[in-house]
């Protein structure tokens, strides 16, 4: 499978899917830990796909979203955005909302 099908399938198959630098274990930058900690306390259940693994991943994400910047958090197949976007959600509230839509999935 192509690796532009697989994320395809993998933004598909997974409710809550975040693209990072790094794990949820171990993240490897400030942003995707943000974003990480947030999820962590939604308690929500996640697919983590570590950008650095393959540089490949980042070019056709980016290509495909049309987000530069990684993390990116996608949430039933939409993107959400990046760091910023998902901890101003978080603060007011909103994210809540969206990854309970998911939940419901």
């Amino acid at each position: 499978m192509e690796l532009s099908e697989q994320i395809k399938n993998d933004i598909a198959e997974n409710p809550i899917i975040l693209y990072m630098k790094g794990t949820k274990e171990t993240p490897m930058c400030g942003f995707s830990n943000q974003v990480v900690q947030i999820l962590n306390h939604y308690g929500v259940e996640y697919k983590d796909v570590n950008v650095l693994e393959d540089p490949q991943i980042r070019v056709e994400l980016s290509e495909q979203s049309g987000w530069p910047t990684i993390p990116q958090l996608f949430v039933k197949g939409k993107l959400i955005g990046g760091a910023d976007i998902t901890m101003e959600m978080h603060q007011s509230g909103e994210l809540l909302d969206t990854l309970d839509v998911s939940a419901d999935s």
